[in-house]
């Protein structure tokens, strides 16, 4: 075949092959099998490797790009990508409505309100520049994200090339940005999971996180052996009036070649949108991928514009969100599980059950008295949630399905791991203890507990390594840590030369830490790192906190006599006494703090949703070191809630209800700083 007949082979196989793609992606229609259209596209790369010349970048043939990557630069986003306030009911949505009308000028029934599921992926940016792709960019910030177009071009539901039509011709000429969610449908995730479990790998945790990771990958190969798929939710240009609605936005991007949700529509009243809400809750289990909710937004583009942004989200959009997701599964059984101060907490096993996207075997049921409360046997029939959308929890036994072979449950005298009398060191305390201190589980995780972030923060030390560490006997305690050498590491399976000296290294840099850190880090019952912190900055240095009593102990801000009674208990024990001299023996021992003073002296902090310039830990660790105080929760002792992505409700109205001052995050780091 000469040049020319092959470029115009070449022509009409791109056609039908993008066609093939836009009616799979975007019309859910079959217009060939899957392997008629993968020998085309054998076809289509034979031709070019002849004629190499005629390679486009838009070519189908070109979605794996060249070998693994060096890494991914910064991009900055043209229009900042907005994360959305939380709305948890009608009430709220009402609020909202009333806002903008008012801000808009507008009465609630003339503002057009477009709805859409709110799709539980990685936020993307697509640029394309007279129709072709150039870049693909990732949230990031919202400011600047990571420049992964090796990795998008993988993805068969992303066009290479917008799709030419008369209706869309607009949008082939200049910049246009299309955003969406990158996804990983539940089927597909399942597969992926049991084909990992054949090949002897750790399963992957959910659909969100998987998506997320396969697009950070260097390696755009791998990433093409991934199911994702991207669903597109915005189109902007440079001139606002080439996109006057959301509706029309979803309209053109069909047009263009991108998959959108069919479901999304408008409506005029909290009604109708309510209808909307109500008929996808009882139906979101259906979608192909997870969702927790809707996104509601006022379809008028100018109208949205001229609303404006409050703090990282926009007045004309809001998230609604589902309450806690609840499924029913079976209690297979209940064990003891001892935690590194001895407490012997039971957990339900539980027949394996999807919540929230994850899937969920373990339940925390707290303590015998929990248990007893709610009436939860083995065998039974239950209720589980995720309480904060984070940890399994059992709500409820269903009583009615119970056959009579269900079993109640005994709490165990001894402890399974080590075979010690399990003790009530009160009558009316809640919780048994394991009084062995040698006990493997509270061994491993009080290491665990003293290299954790918020303790010592020693990379490299997780579970897993502990554990491996005191199989091999090579530790008892985590004094034993500072005494490790490589060449002992190297003699496990877990450790190479290069990993063995990454750890000994980041244990040594932790030889004198923050006093606060190690008093946290001694894993002593009731201190909490905030107490720690108070502690250090009232006794100064470890030694006086170890030879305080129970009065001057009780005198320090939030630590009550329960509290100094634990202390007292801890440093008297002996075998307190014998870690602390190791420590020593070791070099190890805690800074002396010479100075409590700082610009957040006396205010106390709180921080809802996600902060994007630091972690939480981060977060608390600045606050402390500037003498602030970071709490858990809003109260009367509040002087400051911090707003992040995807605050939570509850406590925006608790800190309203007292008035405490709200910081968005930018105010929050200029007051650290």
């Amino acid at each position: 075949m000469n040049r020319d007949s092959a470029s115009q082979r070449i022509l009409k196989l791109r056609e039908l092959i993008n066609d093939y793609r836009y009616n799979y992606h975007v019309l859910n229609k079959s217009i060939m099998s899957e392997a008629a259209a993968d020998s085309l596209k054998h076809e289509l790369a034979g031709l070019e490797e002849l004629f190499p010349d005629l390679i486009t970048s838009d070519s189908p043939t070109q979605r794996v790009a060249g070998g693994v990557l060096p890494g991914f630069s910064e991009v900055a986003h043209r229009q900042r990508m907005l994360s959305l306030n939380d709305v948890f009911n009608r009430s709220e949505i009402e609020a909202w409505l009333a806002r903008i009308s008012k801000a808009a000028d507008l009465s609630v029934d003339r503002i057009e309100l477009f709805c859409d599921i709110k799709m539980d992926g990685l936020a993307c940016a697509l640029i394309y520049r007279d129709g072709l792709l150039e870049r693909g960019v990732t949230r990031g910030d919202g400011f600047v994200g990571e420049n992964v177009t090796a990795n998008i071009r993988t993805i068969d539901s992303v066009p290479l090339a917008l799709r030419s039509s008369k209706q869309a011709a607009l949008f082939l000429k200049g910049t246009t940005e299309v955003r969406g969610e990158i996804l990983m449908y539940k089927a597909d995730f399942e597969s992926l999971n049991e084909q990992r479990v054949k090949d002897n790998l750790p399963p992957f945790a959910n659909p969100r996180n998987t998506a997320a990771g396969t697009i950070r990958q260097l390696d755009p190969a791998l990433v093409s052996t991934r199911p994702l798929h991207f669903r597109a939710y915005d189109l902007i240009r440079e001139e606002p009036g080439d996109v006057p609605s959301y509706s029309y936005a979803y309209e053109m991007l069909r047009s263009l070649g991108f998959s959108v949700n069919p479901m999304a529509s408008v409506f005029i009243g909290l009604d109708r949108v309510m209808n909307f809400i109500d008929q996808w809750e009882a139906k979101r289990h259906r979608l192909d991928f997870n969702t927790d909710g809707l996104v509601i937004k006022v379809n008028d583009r100018t109208v949205y514009e001229k609303l404006g942004v409050v703090g990282k989200a926009p007045r004309g959009a809001v998230a609604y969100k589902y309450a806690a997701e609840q499924a029913t599964t079976r209690v297979k059984d209940i064990l003891v599980s001892i935690g590194r101060t001895g407490a012997a907490t039971p957990v339900a096993v539980l027949e394996p059950v999807q919540i929230a996207g994850s899937t969920v075997q373990m339940a925390t049921l707290h303590n015998e008295s929990e248990i007893e409360r709610k009436d939860i046997r083995i065998g039974d029939s239950v209720i589980v949630h995720k309480a904060g959308d984070i940890i399994p929890e059992i709500v409820q036994p269903l009583i009615q399905l119970r056959s009579g072979e269900e079993k109640v449950f005994k709490m165990p005298k001894i402890c399974p791991d080590c075979g010690s009398d399990l003790v009530k060191k009160k009558s009316d305390e809640a919780v048994w203890r394991c009084p062995n201190h040698s006990c493997p589980s509270r061994s491993w995780k009080q290491i665990q507990h003293y290299a954790s972030k918020e303790a010592l923060d020693i990379e490299g030390l997780g579970e897993k390594n502990v554990i491996a560490l005191l199989d091999a006997k090579l530790i008892k305690d985590a004094a034993d840590i500072y005494s490790l050498r490589p060449e002992q590491l190297m003699q496990l399976e877990r450790f190479a030369e290069i990993s063995a000296n990454k750890l000994i290294a980041a244990i040594q840099e932790k030889k004198q830490p923050p006093l606060a850190r190690f008093l946290y880090g001694l894993g002593i019952r009731h201190i909490g790192i905030q107490t720690a912190v108070d502690l250090a900055n009232k006794f100064k240095n470890l030694d006086a906190i170890a030879a305080a009593t129970t009065d001057s102990l009780a005198q320090v801000d939030g630590v009550g006599e329960i509290v100094a009674e634990s202390l007292v208990e801890y440093f008297s024990e002996p075998r307190s006494q014998q870690l602390l001299a190791k420590f020593k023996q070791t070099s190890v021992w805690p800074q002396p703090v010479t100075n409590t003073g700082g610009s957040l002296v006396g205010r106390g902090f709180v921080i809802s949703g996600t902060l994007n310039s630091l972690s939480r830990e981060e977060a608390a660790e600045k606050i402390r070191s500037l003498g602030g105080t970071f709490q858990s929760s809003v109260g009367k002792e509040t002087d400051y809630l911090v707003i992040g992505d995807n605050p939570g409700s509850s406590k925006i109205a608790k800190a309203n209800q007292l008035k405490t001052q709200i910081l968005n995050e930018a105010q929050f780091l200029a007051m650290l700083d």
